[in-house]
């Protein structure tokens, strides 16, 4: 006789809920007594399915926190689709990063706070100012500890319902990582510069013509960050010190880590627009990046023919000086990724796990 089906879920989040198994063999009951999966460890969970339950020839099911609103989510927080098999006994494992709270994508409670809004913060190097908004973790009053700090360009398209071309939506992200104990980091959330953006986002010459790239850069690492680092209770070393943004906003934190590489040892690099600089990979083939800093890009092949291969080659030129191999990169690509705020805001979480915990 063939051994019945057995059910084996690991997720990192760690609360007194039960967990139940749900599918198209059950009528979709979330909550079933028969179908509840028993503790084996932290976080470790199994069921080996009751015999007299008959299972379609193709399975899809999803596991729930005792009902759908509770249900599993994905890595961001998003709801995923079905899990399908057409397995009959043996063992189906599983991996849930992330579970709804009650209607909720996250816990409310484990929102990070706003520590500043500066409306006017002084941007001495192009004349100007910027608001500035700094998050910082949920319970960062609880504690002494230091953070941490993550810089990020576009802050307009960062934070709650962002502008008309959307949000990342960083509150709600650092909420689910919050699930995951991996919230504790600071974010800074840098306003673009409107009509200046273009120019403030290219460094030196351009296919756009000769931008001020550089003095921005200069802005972010000798104006802003020593003022964060005295405000809050930061880690400002290199490997602590993190930029990114995407598209302009990607090219531009891009090269913060060439250009300021003993600053900025952890980079956020979402579609950037490579193609718009003349000089980004001899740059980055030239460039002396110290041992332990850690890239992290990513890009979506629905954006255009150009965006992955072209991160593949910046990746190449990266790694050409041989001092560069204790580099670590990781490149991320998505099939039916976008040139979007949804797109960059769903990759954020693996990104921020990948580079700081």
């Amino acid at each position: 006789m063939a051994s019945p089906l057995r059910f084996e879920l690991t997720t990192p989040v760690l609360d007194d809920r039960p967990v139940y198994v749900s599918g198209n063999f059950c009528g979709w009951h979330p909550n079933l007594d028969s179908l509840r999966l028993w503790p084996t460890g932290p976080g470790c969970y199994a069921l080996d399915l009751p015999a007299e339950v008959e299972l379609p020839d193709v399975l899809e099911y999803k596991f729930t926190r005792g009902g759908w609103d509770q249900a599993e989510l994905d890595l961001a927080g998003d709801v995923p689709p079905n899990r399908v098999s057409q397995q009959k006994n043996g063992v189906l494992r599983a991996v849930v990063p992330h579970w709804r709270w009650f209607g909720h994508a996250y816990n409310p409670h484990f929102l990070p706070k706003l520590g500043m809004i500066d409306e006017e913060f002084a941007v001495p190097q192009l004349q100007t100012t910027r608001r500035v908004r700094v998050l910082v973790p949920y319970d960062y009053d609880d504690t002494d500890k230091r953070y941490p700090v993550l810089y990020l360009q576009d802050g307009q398209n960062l934070i709650g319902a962002g502008s008309a071309y959307g949000s990342w939506e960083i509150d709600r992200r650092l909420a689910v990582l919050a699930s995951r104990h991996h919230h504790e980091l600071i974010v800074v959330a840098i306003d673009h510069g409107a009509e200046n953006r273009l120019i403030e986002f290219t460094p030196d010459r351009t296919m756009a013509g000769t931008g001020e790239g550089r003095k921005y850069l200069d802005f972010v690492a000798c104006t802003l960050k020593p003022a964060i680092d005295s405000l809050f209770r930061t880690e400002p070393g290199t490997a602590h010190t993190g930029i990114g943004g995407s598209s302009l906003g990607g090219l531009i934190s891009l090269y913060a880590g060439l250009v300021y590489p003993t600053v900025f040892g952890r980079l956020l690099i979402f579609s950037p627009s490579l193609w718009l600089s003349r000089t980004v990979f001899t740059t980055a083939a030239r460039g002396r990046i110290p041992a332990g800093t850690k890239w992290y890009l990513y890009g979506g092949e629905s954006e255009s023919a150009s965006m992955v291969p072209g991160l593949k080659r910046f990746v190449d030129a990266l790694r050409k000086p041989p001092q560069q191999q204790r580099m670590a990169i990781q490149l991320a690509t998505n099939p039916q990724g976008t040139h979007s705020e949804s797109c960059w805001g769903n990759e954020f979480p693996a990104a921020v796990e990948w580079l700081f915990y």
